[in-house]
């Protein structure tokens, strides 16, 4: 691939560069992709995606760099803080005051997956100083992957809903004690205060820069209805100028847009009509980011010795998971048959994880080419494999509007009539 790129760059001259018009038609063949994922065969549009992007990785794409970096990281940070904003949006922290125990569903499935990984990664021989990393990668579900799959099984309920909660709540964590623990990773004795100082910075720094993105957001509102389009831009706006400061600052861009929808939601609590205008813009950016995510993830060394580990990192994140939601179930509200979808449907990971294991790679070298080499593999198979999980989890609780064979059925015979 890399000698059919040199061929190019010998006659092609864009004003733009050469890696535009690479991404473009990366991102042309993934919107195609994707579509046809959805419409004949009944999977999210978000495999699709990844696929295309695992292809080009594996082909030797060279668009994307690791670690992240540049315009690449401010890309994937940015299309997380618009999903994590509008994840944000759906969380009313009210419902935590009247049924506390999803809060403490949340904590204990965190909590299982992390030490369940950490001491599997250790009983396999793996150093701590990338076992620490690895479990908290491995924390972090996927509210970018789980929405997608969402939207286009166009699913609502109780079981929806949770896991939405669960895995926006999970990446809150992630965020929070990944970017921390990035700062500690090549001291070699660490007090409590040590530990504590990176976590108050990086909140502190996302609360601040949330709060003012909130209350201009709230002013805005004043003035401006939510359903117009100029509301739409202003908001993407105010995010990725958002992103760039909190980063900038040593906060969380995608932390501190999440917590920003968050208090937007407090502040607003009225169900909320710009997600649906901020259309093209936002799928763009969406699209971008899983293509992204796939076509670094699939640049890893891939070779024998770790197979074992990034399988058994998967299958213990996959039991934790569901049994974490289940031990928190009591007194939740839900049946145990419904708390086991909602750990189903949180498996997938993708931007949020691989943002996480960039930013210990980039920390520390020699450690993160042990993490990179676990939690690549493990990022892009459950990016495919946890949007597939996401979509069964989605149909066998009957919360899409339709059984998958019909509305498989039904695109077909749409296509059929468009066709003739």
């Amino acid at each position: 691939m890399n000698e059919i790129l040199t061929f190019w760059a010998q006659w092609l001259r864009p004003s733009a560069g050469l890696p535009t018009v690479q991404w473009s038609l990366l991102l042309a063949v993934a919107a195609l992709t994707g579509y046809l994922f959805q419409r004949h065969v009944g999977l999210p549009k978000v495999v699709g995606y990844s696929l295309v992007g695992t292809v080009a990785g594996l082909a030797g794409f060279s668009g994307a760099v690791w670690p992240l970096q540049g315009i690449g990281l401010f890309l994937l940070e940015l299309g997380m803080a618009i999903v994590l904003f509008e994840c944000g949006g759906r969380t009313p922290l009210r419902w935590f005051r009247h049924n506390p125990m999803v809060l403490v569903q949340s904590i204990a499935e965190s909590a299982l997956t992390y030490f369940a990984v950490y001491w599997v990664l250790l009983w396999l021989d793996v150093p701590e100083r990338a076992a620490i990393p690895l479990a908290l990668v491995a924390l972090a579900a996927s509210p970018a992957v789980l929405t997608r799959v969402v939207a286009d099984t166009q699913a609502a309920g109780p079981v929806t809903e949770r896991a939405i909660v669960l895995a926006t709540l999970s990446t809150l964590y992630a965020l929070t004690l990944g970017s921390a623990h990035a700062e500690l990773i090549n001291r070699s004795s660490v007090t409590l205060v040590d530990r504590l100082s990176p976590v108050l910075v990086v909140l502190g720094v996302s609360i601040l820069v949330a709060a003012v993105l909130a209350l201009v957001l709230r002013s805005a509102l004043r003035i401006m209805s939510p359903t117009s389009e100029n509301t739409s831009m202003l908001l993407l706006a105010l995010v990725a100028a958002a992103t760039t400061v909190a980063a900038h600052m040593g906060g969380s861009a995608p932390l501190a847009a999440l917590l920003a929808g968050m208090l937007i939601k407090q502040m607003h609590p009225r169900p909320w009509a710009w997600p649906r205008q901020l259309g093209s813009a936002s799928s763009m950016l969406t699209m971008l980011m899983f293509v992204l995510v796939s076509t670094v993830a699939a640049q890893a060394d891939w070779n024998a010795p770790v197979v074992g580990v990034v399988l058994a990192l998967i299958l213990v994140r996959l039991l934790a998971k569901a049994v974490g939601v289940g031990l928190g179930n009591v007194g939740s509200g839900a049946s145990w048959r419904q708390a086991l979808w909602v750990g189903m449907a949180m498996t997938p990971m993708s931007a949020i994880a691989l943002l996480i294991a960039s930013q210990f790679a980039m920390a520390s070298p020699s450690t993160g080419h042990l993490i990179a080499g676990v939690a690549l593999p493990a990022i892009l198979l459950m990016e495919v494999l946890g949007a597939i999980l996401a979509t069964v989890a989605i149909y066998r609780t009957g919360e899409s509007s339709k059984p998958w064979w019909a509305a498989l059925a039904r695109n077909r015979q749409g296509g059929d009539s468009n066709g003739a």
